[in-house]
């Protein structure tokens, strides 16, 4: 008989590693996901038909593998405390992900939610800070992320680098805040030129610029409200 491969001898697009990093984790079978975790199985079989045999015997259920215990996983030849930890510990952690709330994605679809959501991050500011919303078609918040500290001006705030974040996102709007520590809400000229800056970029990726939002304790400015953009 043939000795059996190990998983290092695998083809490169077989091992479970390679294969996650190529074509993403939902590409790979339990057994696979839970042969990355424990590392390696025995000298007779692969880590991945390790768990395909452990999984087996738990009808193929991860609920059923969550509910066994670190004796009875030590049972099989290739397992000690450590593996049976780990695969014990995996399966919790996806309980406790089913168990968890979805995060909270608020609708930024007025300038005054904006202001709401983002005051908060800004009242205690004293400087500058420029950030961007990443929104859905539904105005729902995806991500937000600070872009610049300190002066605002068209030549500090890396606009390739907003639209980038955009795309990954596969957001379909944005929306631009910065804060006025000076408590003035008059745009300035340098805030006019940036928002048209984003404004014109925006345009090019087919991305709604929804608005830019001038935050101060207490009020705001939106460019959305005043016809600007």
């Amino acid at each position: 008989m043939s000795e059996k491969l190990n998983i290092n001898q695998w083809a490169e697009e077989d091992r479970p590693r390679e294969k996650m990093a190529t074509l993403g984790a939902e590409a790979l079978s339990s057994a696979e996901l839970l042969a990355i975790l424990i590392g390696s199985g025995s000298t007779k079989e692969s880590a991945v038909d390790l768990m395909k045999r452990i999984l087996a015997d738990c009808n193929n259920s991860l609920n059923t593998l969550g509910k066994k215990s670190i004796h009875d996983l030590c049972q099989y030849n290739g397992v000690g405390d450590a593996k049976a930890i780990t695969i014990l510990a995996a399966c919790e952690l996806g309980k406790r992900r089913q168990m968890e709330t979805p995060e909270e994605r608020p609708d930024l679809g007025t300038a005054t939610r904006i202001y709401n959501h983002m005051h908060p991050v800004m009242q205690d500011l004293d400087v500058e800070e420029f950030w961007v919303l990443l929104l859905n078609q539904q105005y729902r918040l995806i991500k937000k992320l600070r872009i610049a500290r300190g002066g605002i001006t068209a030549t500090t705030v890396d606009i390739r680098l907003i639209i980038r974040e955009a795309v990954l996102c596969n957001a379909t709007q944005l929306v631009a805040c910065h804060n006025h520590p000076s408590g003035g809400i008059t745009p300035s000229k340098q805030d006019d030129e940036l928002t048209i800056s984003i404004m014109n970029a925006c345009k090019l990726m087919d991305i709604h610029f929804a608005d830019h939002v001038i935050i101060t304790d207490g009020h705001y400015y939106s460019y959305h409200e005043q016809g600007k953009c």
